[in-house]
Parts: C-alpha cells; sequence; structure tokens
C-alpha cells in the first residue's frame, strides 16, 4: 500500500511535467525553458528519475479520454444518454435530423489525441533507453516491456472507436500511414510479442513503481497482462486458435473472481483528474442516462442491471430523449475504472470456443450467467445462438465500458439497435480527426 500511494503521488505531480514536454497531435515543436525539463534532456542519457517520470506520464495518459470514448461510443450503441449543455451528445452523435458526424469535433479529436499522446511518452521512453546508462540492461528490458504492451494497448483503443490506426508514430514528423483494422491488430500482436520477450528478460522486478497494476507490478505478473491484451487483439482479428494459447498464459481463470485485473486509478490531489464516468444521483446538470432498451431487454433477475444503474426520483428529459435510470456503475468520483479484468477474459475464452468447442463455450457463458443471479443457458448450441447470447452478455457485462459499439460492428449488428427520433441515424465508427487527413 506504501508503494501504491507513492505512485498515486508521482502520477499526479509527473503528470503534469510530462504533458509540458508531449503535444497533442501527431507532431510536436520542442521548446526549451530553463525552468522546466526539457525533451532534449530526457532523449540524452536520462537519469533513473526522469525514466520513472515518463512511466507516470504513460500511466496518467492511458486515463486520458477514457470517460469521452465511453460516452461518445455508449451514445451511438444506444447504452445510454450524455445530458449535458452540449447539444452534440444528443444530436451529431445520434445522427438527429440527418446530422453527420463531424471530423472536427471534440467526439473525433479528443480521444485519437489522448491516445497518441500516451504513445508519444511511450516512444519517448523507448528512444531515452537507447541512449541512456543509467540502468542495466535488464532494467532497460523492464521499461521497454511495459512501454511496447501500452502501445498496443493504446492503438486497440484507437481501432474500436476509428476502425483504423497510424501504428508508426516513432518519427514525429514522418509518421507512417493510416492502417486499416486487421492491419494494426496484426502489428498489435507483434509489438505485444516483442513486450512480451522484454519482460522475459527483465529479471524478477520492475525498477519502477506502478499505480492500479496491483498484482500485475512485476515483469512476470505484467507478462499475463500483456497476454490478456494479446487474446483481445486475436479474438478481434479472427484468430481464435491463438487467441485461446494467448489467454491461458494471462491472468484468465474460470473460476476465479471476475473483477480481478489492473485499473486506471484517480484522486483528488492537486492537478490530478477525476473519474469523469462517476455521475451524482439526481443531478439535473451533467449526467449519464440509461438507455431505456437496457432496463426493457434484461433478462428477470440480472444483478447487473442493479448494480450498475439506479432509478431517478424523477425522470428526465433532453432534446426528446428521456430516461427513468442513470449510472451507479462507480461509487465516487475517484473509484477505479477497469483496464481489463478476468469478466472480459471469461468471454473472450467464451467467444473463442463458439466455433470449435461450443460446450466450452457455454461452460464460460455460464459463469457470468451465475455470477449475474441468472440460471444456466438453456439455448441453442449453434454458432448463430451462441454469438447472440455472448453479446447479449458482453452488453450487460460491460455496459458503459466502451465495448458495444465495437462488439455490433464486428459482428455487423449495428443496424439492430433502436431509434430513438424520428430522423435520428446509427452511426458505428468516428470519423478520423481532419488534422490526420493524409
Amino acid at each position: 500500500m506504501k508503494n501504491f500511494k507513492f505512485s498515486i503521488e508521482r502520477l499526479v505531480i509527473v503528470s503534469l511535467m510530462v504533458t509540458m514536454l508531449i503535444s497533442l497531435s501527431c507532431t510536436f515543436d520542442e521548446e526549451f525553458d530553463p525552468n522546466r525539463p526539457s525533451l532534449e534532456g530526457v532523449l540524452t542519457d536520462a537519469s533513473v528519475n526522469q525514466l520513472n517520470n515518463l512511466i507516470v506520464g504513460i500511466e496518467s495518459g492511458m486515463r486520458g479520454g477514457v470517460a469521452g470514448q465511453t460516452t461518445h461510443t455508449g451514445t451511438m450503441a444506444r447504452e445510454l444518454y450524455k445530458f449535458d449543455a452540449d447539444p452534440r451528445n444528443t444530436g451529431d452523435l445520434l445522427g438527429a435530423n440527418g446530422a453527420t458526424l463531424d471530423n472536427n469535433s471534440f467526439y473525433s479529436t479528443s480521444v485519437w489525441a489522448s491516445k497518441y499522446r500516451t504513445i508519444k511518452n511511450a516512444n519517448i521512453l523507448l528512444e531515452a533507453l537507447d541512449n541512456t546508462t543509467s540502468v542495466s540492461t535488464q532494467e532497460a528490458a523492464g521499461y521497454r516491456g511495459f512501454a511496447r504492451t501500452v502501445i498496443a494497448h493504446q492503438l486497440i483503443m484507437l481501432v474500436k472507436s476509428y476502425g483504423s490506426a497510424r501504428v508508426d508514430v516513432s518519427d514525429p514528423t514522418n509518421p507512417g500511414p493510416i492502417l486499416a483494422e486487421a492491419d494494426v491488430l496484426s502489428q498489435v500482436s507483434t509489438i505485444l510479442d516483442g513486450a512480451l520477450s522484454d519482460l522475459s528478460a527483465a529479471g524478477d522486478s520492475f525498477s519502477f513503481p506502478l499505480a492500479g497494476f496491483d498484482g500485475f507490478d512485476t515483469p512476470s505478473t505484467f507478462s499475463k497482462f500483456n497476454r490478456a491484451v494479446k487474446a483481445v487483439a486475436l479474438v478481434y482479428s479472427g484468430n481464435k486458435t491463438d487467441a485461446l494459447a494467448a489467454l491461458s498464459s494471462s491472468f484468465f481463470d474460470l473460476n476465479g473472481d471476475l473483477k480481478t485485473g489492473p485499473k486506471h486509478v484517480f484522486s483528488l490531489s492537486a492537478g490530478d483528474f477525476v473519474n469523469g464516468l462517476y455521475k451524482i444521483v439526481d443531478n439535473n446538470g451533467d449526467q449519464i442516462i440509461v438507455h431505456n432498451s437496457f432496463i426493457a431487454d434484461a433478462e428477470p433477475g440480472d444483478k447487473r442491471v442493479e448494480n450498475k444503474t439506479i432509478i431517478r426520483s424523477d425522470p428526465t428529459t433532453q432534446d426528446g430523449l428521456n430516461g427513468t435510470h442513470q449510472t451507479r456503475l462507480y461509487a465516487s468520483n475517484i473509484s477505479p475504472i477497469d483496464i481489463i479484468r478476468n469478466e472480459e477474459l471469461v468471454l473472450l475464452y467464451a467467444e473463442a470456443n463458439i466455433p470449435s468447442n461450443p460446450t466450452e463455450a457455454i461452460k464460460a457463458i455460464d459463469v457470468i450467467r451465475t455470477s449475474a443471479g441468472l440460471a444456466a443457458y438453456s439455448g441453442a448450441s449453434t454458432e448463430s445462438a451462441l454469438i447472440d447470447e455472448l453479446l447479449n452478455q458482453r452488453r450487460y457485462s460491460f455496459w458503459c465500458e466502451n465495448h458495444r459499439m465495437y462488439d455490433l460492428r464486428r459482428f455487423g449488428k449495428s443496424l439492430t439497435l433502436p431509434i430513438d427520433r424520428p430522423g435520428d441515424q446509427i452511426f458505428n465508427i468516428i470519423p478520423i480527426p481532419l488534422t490526420e487527413n493524409e
């Protein structure tokens, strides 16, 4: 716990410093200020403290855009409404009155910028490691394994929203092309395998602290997170056999705690930020309202509905939309947000087994159903029926967690979504920012 508190404090302080160094777009201008740390100083024989500051900046950056990405895609997937002062949340994202998505609006630029800010921090760390004498070869391997795993994870997050991404941004003045989803996921797997090799050469412990990675803060345990991320990439790629192999080396546990996994952490410390998905009950300002279909379509007795949502004392309305429930997914504004947890791995295991071993897939699905207070699955064991059941369990297990839009898109089921108002449209992908057009 002492190390965790120490890491949080550093996360607050150092994230500010790193933000000064790294810009938001795929290019950046270096500015040297004698009163602040410079990029040049980091890249020239960086000290251990400078390297660790970059680690903290990477962790802090991973949290950036999480709330926005979740509410943007959740709105498009008819999971929720974001009721606030910005009409685009209930207009553009729902295609109101024939609206099209804007490639220069906050919902298209903010997530892209935040993910690439993190990737740049990681690339700067990798470059710094090539030019430092402050750490041993073994210690450097630990830094590299962490950085490369994070890069891969951030690229997956980009694919989920945008359907494509730039993989090669190591030279910000000459970035590589924007690649299609399949190509990104293929390179993600390669990056993760390289990171795993680094972690295997990193010894028994990292030479840097981590926040939110309790239980995954050594090279061997972080490797389990690395394999979990690879399982995600492989399932998304349709490579189910290799996904099962990755899961076997991850922290997947069919009989384990479904909540186990690394997390984004927050605090009220000066300069830090809070969990943007937490909302005050019955507040009439900034609010995440549950889509009525999530309540209506739930199986009777599903504990996830009660655990994740709460009935408002008064129904609320905005822009011709209404809702009786709001989020209570998080207990406070400093509640952690899962990066990935065993519950997701169990459902990835189910998905990977559906084509070849439906009995095993049902076994995994029943783990989720039982935990939700539901009876065992009793439907057909055909691939089509099991995919529908899988998607339903993912819908209720991962409500308001940035899964639903991508799940429907990758299975070609986006058009099954309800239309909330006459003239609304269904979008399942966010446009790449205008500034990135080639």
